[in-house]
């Protein structure tokens, strides 16, 4: 109520921005978010968002912002970024049943990261043998209080430098 009696939460907006880029989490090729073989994320159901096919067991964080969470079998990674964009990485697909096996988590719930910084290191090769694809969809999870979540064919992406999606909020 004071802030909004005395104007601050407007100062509040305007230092927020109404764009962030999201660069590529790993080194790989870019997949569209349609293209990944699971519906919970080709028919988007949890979010707007696209996909790498990586080329090594080394992911990063796409943003500035703070680790929501990072799954129990570290296979996945929820972020915030700066901005307010809730981002999910998913190593894999059916990664989940591998219980963390190849997998080592270099952050924690709560830890604020920058772009770049290391999130996980996994075994590519046990996932290749493991899971039911190595794909590494990228989503926004809260794309519905948001302008827009874009993403364009890129090519080959480099971790922490390629763009990979662009997200507009909503002011």
């Amino acid at each position: 109520m004071f802030k909004k009696l005395f104007g601050l939460d407007k100062k509040e907006e305007q230092d927020k921005p109404t764009e962030e880029i999201i660069v590529a989490v790993s080194n790989g090729t870019w997949v569209s978010i349609e293209d990944v073989p699971d519906p919970t994320f080709s028919q988007k159901m949890i979010g707007e968002g696209a996909a790498i096919e990586p080329t090594d067991g080394h992911v990063v964080s796409p943003v500035a912002g703070e680790i929501l969470q990072v799954f129990p079998t570290k296979h996945a990674i929820g972020i915030r970024t700066v901005g307010g964009a809730e981002i999910l990485i998913h190593i894999g697909l059916e990664t989940v049943g591998m219980d963390g096996e190849g997998f080592t988590a270099h952050v924690k719930a709560g830890d604020t990261v920058g772009v770049g910084d290391a999130l996980v290191d996994y075994d590519l090769e046990l996932v290749k043998e493991k899971a039911a694809s190595t794909l590494i969809p990228i989503v926004v999870t809260n794309h519905e209080e948001l302008d827009s979540v874009t993403s364009e064919p890129a090519g080959a992406l480099q971790a922490g430098i390629t763009p990979h999606l662009t997200v507009k909020f909503k002011r």
